[in-house]
């Protein structure tokens, strides 16, 4: 997400940068990013899960085997797939979830109103995941993510006049769960299905763990809404995990005596915000009001939906710290427990990983949830390929002389990662689980280090990279070993052309599936490419499966139980302007551009990706 442009690690906390370069120097590594030695670094698996062919897919045979989008291809203003695939447009923003609301249709003059936008697919597509019905294939819920959405997109003006403009944006925000099936026309949604709702910036929301209850999210009662739902997470018990990113946006207010206190500013929170006005009419919002207190630590965390229970309240997770959640992905480690890798998307901040306190399963036979119990840790980076997991408790000396409790430490997660020396990040985003055990992490750029120009091409981290690492003692261990998998300025000019990593995925079959987020380099729009896992530096085979349109986001990753059929979003297509592109309308027809889902599929059934 672009317009998230602040800084608000404000610590001396070594950056990941001068590692990086330390280790590079101590390796003596070729041009082509920081590898281990592969052999090592991949072999055994930390997993209890063994990689399994895919189905239909030969021992032996390429990982990744598809004719490319090629460079010429991928810049227009209608999505560019590979010739060995098809795709096809599902739930663009303004659908609706029940034949007694019209669909929205993208006309420029006239937008949803506040009651309808609550009935339909909200705007942002971004992180999903598909819940089959009994790992059918063919029919199932999607539950997905609706971060974030303009005044002049959603209102056709650029700030809001009325309450009712401001909750037609809040209806907007936050998640969808839709059921949808296959037919002989293709995929589409289940009008009027059971399933269908939605939870927005008003929805009833609870807290659990160990900051409910507490004065700094208090009062609870009449506790509403989930904002700038970003990448996500699922359970193995089958719920959904919705992360709240840049929260801070929506907050502000006109009152000029009005300061930020530190635990504030550490969070990004100013009397501008993002320009969404919400403050001027909603006192929930307004940072200088006593009407709603402690209103802003009410977001910034994982949020747990039942897909299957429309009546469940959605859940707020404290235990799993307050920040600006990107993605959690969840792992079974040793002993059963449950772990989750999560990244806290701002330049400068950092890696975590929660591990639940017990086995999950007897966890929830005991009427506990594995979310609301279990020990935060954040990531330190050291010079020789090592890193350590820095726990964030009141066991450390420095935590607990600035935090007087375990649910204030929580809410100012950020702080405590600080005073325990975790190492600096440029925007850790999505993180994804491979079968063997190796954790993937998208760093989508950090363009505050250095500007990059035409001269200086590899300019300390224009374009950003994905690290990897292995834990030690099946995921709940504190140490592991890290290694750089792909570094994005090594790529351009070529068909492996990379920039601005952001959503990741790993297949059963270490296919690393990347999307990106920014300006991309060689004229190209944002993409999602396949890359062999198998592989690091100069000899990953990475092709390009899919583009978008002009001035969009390639977002959001979810499958069928089968893999052969692929979900992806495009998220804000031409920024919103009809005259850069009409997607997904024909063009020239005048509409607004509009997020969408894009089902993606191999002309000949195949597993999406080989």
């Amino acid at each position: 997400m672009e317009h998230d442009e602040g800084i608000s690690n404000p610590s001396n906390n070594r950056p990941f940068e001068d590692v990086l370069n330390e280790y590079a120097s101590r390796r003596q590594l070729l041009r082509g990013g920081l590898t281990l030695a592969a052999g090592s670094f991949l072999a055994g698996p930390l997993s209890a899960t063994a990689a399994v062919p895919a189905p239909g897919r030969k021992i032996g045979s390429r990982l990744i085997d598809f004719q490319p989008v090629t460079l010429a291809e991928g810049n227009g203003p209608v999505p560019a797939i590979s010739p060995d695939y098809d795709y096809q447009v599902l739930i663009p923003w303004g659908t609706s979830l029940t034949n007694n609301v019209t669909d929205y249709s993208g006309d420029p003059l006239v937008r949803p109103t506040a009651e309808e936008q609550a009935q339909q697919v909200g705007i942002g597509h971004d992180g999903m995941w598909f819940f089959p019905f009994r790992r059918s294939s063919n029919r199932g819920l999607l539950a997905i993510n609706h971060e974030y959405g303009t005044n002049g997109t959603v209102l056709g003006k650029a700030d809001p006049e009325t309450l009712a403009d401001v909750m037609t944006s809040q209806h907007a925000h936050g998640i969808s769960v839709l059921e949808i099936r296959k037919t002989g026309r293709g995929w589409e949604l289940v009008k009027d299905s059971m399933y269908n709702r939605r939870v927005h910036g008003r929805t009833p929301v609870e807290f659990s763990g160990p900051v409910a209850g507490s004065e700094l999210i208090g009062p609870e009662a009449g506790a509403m809404g989930t904002l700038n739902n970003c990448a996500n997470g699922y359970t193995p018990w089958g719920t959904y995990l919705t992360c709240e990113e840049n929260f801070n946006g929506y907050f502000g207010t006109s009152d000029s005596s009005w300061t930020p206190s530190d635990e504030q500013a550490r969070y990004g929170l100013s009397a501008g915000g993002f320009g969404y006005s919400w403050h001027v009419f909603d006192e929930r919002f307004d940072l200088a009001s006593d009407s709603h207190p402690n209103e802003e630590n009410r977001f910034g965390w994982i949020v747990e939906v039942d897909p299957f229970n429309p009546e469940a309240m959605p859940l707020k997770r404290t235990a799993m710290g307050r920040f600006k959640h990107e993605g959690v992905a969840l792992v079974e480690g040793r002993g059963g427990r449950v772990v989750g890798y999560m990244g806290d998307d701002e330049r400068f901040d950092y890696i975590y990983k929660f591990v639940s306190a017990g086995n999950w399963r007897f966890m929830r036979a005991q009427g506990v949830s594995p979310l609301d119990n279990g020990t935060l840790y954040a990531a330190k980076f050291n010079d020789d390929g090592t890193g350590e997991w820095l726990e964030l408790s009141l066991r450390n000396p420095a935590i607990a002389a600035r935090f007087s409790s375990e649910a204030e430490m929580l809410t100012y997660t950020r702080i405590a990662a600080d005073l325990a020396g975790a190492t600096p990040m440029d925007r850790p985003e999505w993180t994804s689980v491979g079968a063997d055990g190796t954790v993937y992490c998208t760093l989508t750029n950090n363009s505050r280090r250095e500007e990059a120009d035409a001269a200086n091409p590899q300019a300390p981290n224009p374009d950003g990279h994905i690290i990897r690492w292995r834990d030690s003692n099946r995921h709940i261990g504190r140490s592991f070993t890290w290694e750089i998998f792909l570094l994005s300025s090594d790529t351009h000019g070529t068909e492996r052309s990379v920039a601005s990593p952001d959503g990741i995925w790993v297949d059963p079959d270490n296919r690393v599936f990347i999307q990106t987020d920014g300006a991309q380099k060689d004229g190209l729009n944002d993409q999602l490419l396949i890359a062999n896992g198998n592989q690091s530096g100069d000899d990953i085979e990475i092709s390009r499966l899919f583009t978008g349109v002009t001035g969009c986001e390639v977002t959001g990753i979810a499958v069928t139980p089968n893999r052969r059929t692929l979900f992806v979003n495009l998220q804000h297509p031409g920024n919103g302007d009809p005259s850069v592109t009409n997607f997904p309308a024909a063009q020239g027809s005048g509409t607004i551009p509009r997020d969408c889902t894009v089902v993606i599929t191999r002309k000949d059934g195949g597993v999406v990706g080989s």
